[in-house]
């Protein structure tokens, strides 16, 4: 429920100096016009918040931040299941959260950006998917924490939620990371987005594309050849129509996989921002971070099938670790 909005004509002036123009002439690039931002007040949500506020300033963009109230059950003594109440925020409660969600924002944005303001009650993941899906959001940003213990293990029940059932891209801050207020001029200067050739994953790489040339970025695209860390040095493989030792299946990988992945950024791309492509082998999470370390890379993009039992409950092996152990930010991209 809209409670309240603040708008302002000021980042007009701004955006000229913050945003070189978009290269429209050489690969279609996405708009972020809407981002969605839930807080909770904590400093993960502040340290999202901060993120969400300089792709904003960057996109012309403007912030829907959302605060969800959960609803405790009744407990009763009888028998059936316990009993919801209809409402637990008053109009003065309301208020209040209305005027500490203006302070938050205009603590680390000031007045210079378009900012609305929506408070929910009910389960917080259910509510941050329909507010997204009702206002037609871009982008939603929010932090990687839990409360609990078992909560940490699997990211945050509410952040789970929405990284496996999101429409939009969805990008995850980590706790550990530096604030982004008052924006840089360029957010994100070493972008690596790793593909597995799979349809979402060829998405992300379209999202990371248009980022590196939206900011003139450095682009590093990894495609990692996985290999079960157990197999044996006369592991046998059939593929490519033949049998082959481990050594040999590797190398015929590379092979067939290095022109896939050159061909997978084309070179207007190339043209506008720095692009390498690795082919490292191992597990492909490891690697990823690995190279995401060794580059300092400012943001991690993979898609996410979501397509098969499994991912449904852990979104993807390799995404939810990833996610869980970045010290960058990581979008993420849902397909199917």
């Amino acid at each position: 429920m809209p409670v309240g909005t603040v708008n302002a004509d000021a980042l007009s002036c701004l955006v000229p100096a913050l945003r070189q123009p978009a290269k429209r002439d050489c690969h279609p690039m996405i708009e972020i016009r809407r981002i969605l931002c839930p807080i909770d007040f904590s400093d993960f949500s502040r340290r999202a918040f901060d993120h969400a506020v300089a792709i904003a300033r960057w996109y012309d963009s403007t912030i829907t931040l959302l605060h969800v109230s959960a609803i405790a059950p009744v407990v009763v003594y009888a028998p059936g299941p316990a009993a919801l109440p209809t409402a637990v925020l008053t109009h003065d409660d309301r208020d209040q959260l209305l005027a500490s969600m203006k302070r938050f924002a205009e603590a680390e944005a000031g007045s210079s950006l378009s900012l609305e303001f929506e408070i929910s009650e009910g389960n917080a993941a259910t509510e941050i998917l329909a507010n997204a899906a009702s206002t037609t959001t871009d982008l939603i940003v929010m932090g990687t924490h839990g409360r609990s213990g078992f909560e940490r293990l699997v990211l945050g029940s509410v952040t789970e939620k929405v990284l496996r059932k999101a429409a939009c891209p969805v990008l995850s801050v980590p706790r550990h990371i530096p604030d982004a207020v008052p924006a840089p001029s360029v957010l994100f200067k070493r972008i690596l987005c790793a593909i597995d050739f799979s349809d979402c994953s060829l998405r992300a790489l379209n999202h990371a594309m248009s980022l590196a040339q939206e900011a003139d970025a450095r682009l590093t695209v990894v495609h990692v050849i996985e290999v079960p860390p157990e197999a044996p040095a006369d592991f046998h493989e059939s593929v490519f129509g033949a049998p082959r030792t481990l050594t040999e299946y590797i190398a015929a990988a590379e092979e067939e996989r290095r022109e896939r992945l050159r061909d997978a950024v084309p070179e207007a791309v190339r043209a506008y921002c720095t692009v390498e492509t690795l082919m490292p082998t191992g597990t492909p999470y490891r690697e990823i971070l690995r190279v995401a370390s060794e580059q300092l890379s400012d943001l991690i993009v993979i898609g996410i099938h979501g397509r098969r039992a499994a991912d449904l409950l852990f979104f993807g092996s390799t995404a939810q670790h990833i996610v869980r152990q970045a010290s960058c930010p990581v979008l993420t991209l849902r397909m199917g």
